[in-house]
């Protein structure tokens, strides 16, 4: 595999292109998770995560990162596909992580990874059918976008932990 700027490119495209497969799963999951922690989540329109794609490629270090990852699950195939288990996971939790951002995002993005690929299948994808790492690539993409989104309750708030510089002893 060789990645070039065109490579990014082709990829970002790909990815913004994905929608609506990924946004659906991306607002199914916010409200499965909103349940879950008895809190309400905004949902996401699928311009929203359009312009977040862009700005997630925009960083020319996070985007040959993902591109690579998305282009390796969109190709990975294993016989038999079970083998292969290991390695998608492993592709669709960093790829999770890497388009939340930095930690704690990436962690929880890799978190809720694994509670959406346990709901998603290669059948409900819009081109599942054929490769290992397809439905692994859109559980990725809707974990990595759902945690990096606004629209926590937490996120919205100033952290009660954060120290400002006039906290400072003097």
């Amino acid at each position: 595999m060789r990645i070039t700027p065109e490579t990014v490119r082709r990829e970002r495209a790909w990815v913004r292109e994905r929608a609506p497969v990924v946004v659906p799963i991306l607002n199914e999951t916010r409200e499965r998770l909103g349940r879950l922690f008895e809190t309400d989540v905004d949902s996401v329109a699928p311009e929203t995560y359009r312009r977040e794609v862009n700005a997630v490629f925009a960083d020319g270090e996070v985007a040959v990162n993902v591109a690579a990852c998305v282009a390796l699950l969109r190709d990975l195939d294993v016989a038999g596909d079970y083998p292969g288990f290991v390695v998608d996971e492993v592709l669709g939790r960093e790829l999770a992580a890497t388009v939340a951002g930095g930690r704690p995002l990436s962690l929880l993005a890799q978190a809720t990874f694994h509670l959406v690929d346990v709901r998603v299948s290669g059948d409900e994808t819009a081109d599942g059918a054929g490769a290992a790492g397809a439905d692994d690539l859109d559980a990725a993409l809707a974990a990595g976008f759902q945690t990096r989104l606004p629209g926590w309750d937490w996120r919205e708030e100033a952290s009660p932990f954060a120290v400002s510089p006039s906290d400072e002893d003097a």
